[in-house]
């Protein structure tokens, strides 16, 4: 497998004699056969500002930085496919901290790109050359027509055109699970947030928090035009928000008038799950689906980069055993790095946590963060350091009820609850 460079200009090559390696945490690994996949549709390959790569140099056997005015190369994987090992590389200059994305090891391998990867879930929901650009902006202008005054139409408007969110778009497109943001506040100050860093943290955000609260009535116009069909998804807790149960009063109202006026669809809420009491009122108001976002299940890893104001990791578990008990199809959103994720205290602290909480699904999500800033905040590893694609082995199998995946999936039969009054 040969290593994958850029050139000064972002040109893309594979060396013709130097074999390529990867990244588990802070250590550079050989990369496995069975770990690497075609690069799959949808992909993208970037280059690694500030960096070297990292490979065998063929004509003495050892591990070397490859010479030459060249930058490492990583591949941004789809929705759907879940990275087990990061680029080989070492940074030129320290201070400088990579853009916030999920870099994946990419090789060149029997006449084309491979990355080290496994493929969680079927991608097709949600690939890109799925959502028209000309259908998005005919829909976004009729509904922006239809509902002139609601601000959140507009603000949606960007992130479906500007961000090209597919979130943002299917609520426009009115498919699948489509947002609904609601929170231009946070009760944690998660290290690698995407729309709010302070100054002084070195990471640009790649997009705008919503900066003003929405009413009732905007909520509810949204929700409606959206769950139109039994299969579709409206949710809260997007990434252009803060912590949606912090406004769990219009979130609890525009549910109750919804579900007074239809029964299609599914109600869903991403979020952090710390505010338990709002979380019981939201859940109480007839939601569906919850998934929690999580980092790990180990208290001192967790705080180290959520940052929780006013609650603990243990509210977190208790929101959602209560989710669980009360019929709601509970699942979280794993943030995964390859080295972390796969240590054995982190393995065994998250095989207990969905054990105690009754998960339906555990939904990998590739970190998007630079690997020197995220290793230097959180925990050294206590245990043994298993690799990502056995980690996934053996969920499989201490977990054989759970649905290891990449997205939501529709539970086969919905929540029942009594329509509110």
């Amino acid at each position: 497998m040969n290593l994958v460079y850029a050139d000064k200009d972002g040109r893309v090559f594979d060396h013709p004699d130097w074999i390529a390696l990867g990244r588990s945490g802070d250590m550079v690994v050989e990369l496995m056969d069975d770990e690497l996949i075609p690069l799959p549709a949808g992909a993208t390959l970037v280059g690694l500002p500030h960096t070297r790569p990292v490979g065998i140099n063929p004509a003495t056997g050892a591990m070397e930085l490859l010479p030459g005015d060249v930058q490492a190369v990583g591949a941004l994987l789809p929705q759907g496919f879940t990275r087990l090992v990061i680029p080989g590389y070492v940074k030129t200059d320290k201070t400088q901290k990579l853009p916030l994305f999920g870099y994946s090891a990419v090789v060149w391998k029997d006449g084309g790109f491979y990355v080290a990867a496994d493929p969680s879930d079927d991608p097709e929901p949600w690939n890109p050359l799925h959502c028209d650009r000309e259908e998005l902006e005919v829909r976004v202008e009729e509904l922006l027509g239809k509902y002139p005054d609601n601000r959140l139409y507009k603000h949606l408007s960007h992130c479906a055109l500007g961000y090209e969110c597919l979130t943002a778009s299917n609520t426009f497109l009115q498919r699948w699970e489509g947002a609904v943001p609601v929170s231009y506040s946070c009760n944690a100050g998660c290290f690698g947030c995407i729309s709010e860093q302070p100054d002084d943290s070195g990471f640009p955000a790649p997009q705008t928090r919503m900066n003003f609260k929405p009413t009732v009535d905007e909520l509810t116009e949204i929700m409606l035009e959206h769950l139109q069909v039994p299969e579709a998804i409206i949710s809260f807790g997007q990434g252009c928000e803060g912590e949606p149960s912090t406004q769990a009063k219009i979130i609890t109202e525009a549910m109750r008038r919804v579900r007074q006026q239809t029964d299609n669809g599914y109600i869903n809420i991403n979020t952090n799950a710390g505010l338990t009491d709002h979380i019981r009122a939201i859940v109480d108001s007839g939601l569906d689906l919850m998934r929690v976002s999580t980092i790990s299940a180990l208290d001192d890893h967790y705080n180290a980069y959520y940052k929780p104001r006013a609650y603990t990791l243990a509210n977190v578990e208790k929101s959602l055993r209560y989710a669980t008990d009360k019929g709601v199809y509970t699942s979280i959103n794993y943030l995964i790095f390859p080295g972390v994720t796969d240590r054995e205290e982190e393995i065994e602290a998250m095989i207990g946590f969905v054990r105690r909480t009754g998960l339906k699904l555990i939904q990998m999500r590739n970190l998007n963060i630079d690997p020197e800033s995220y290793l230097e905040l959180i925990p050294p590893a206590r245990g043994e350091i298993y690799g990502m694609k056995q980690l996934l082995e053996i969920y499989a199998q201490e977990l054989p009820d759970v649905v290891i995946g990449s997205y939501t999936h529709v539970p086969p039969k919905r929540r029942q609850f009594s329509s509110p009054t």
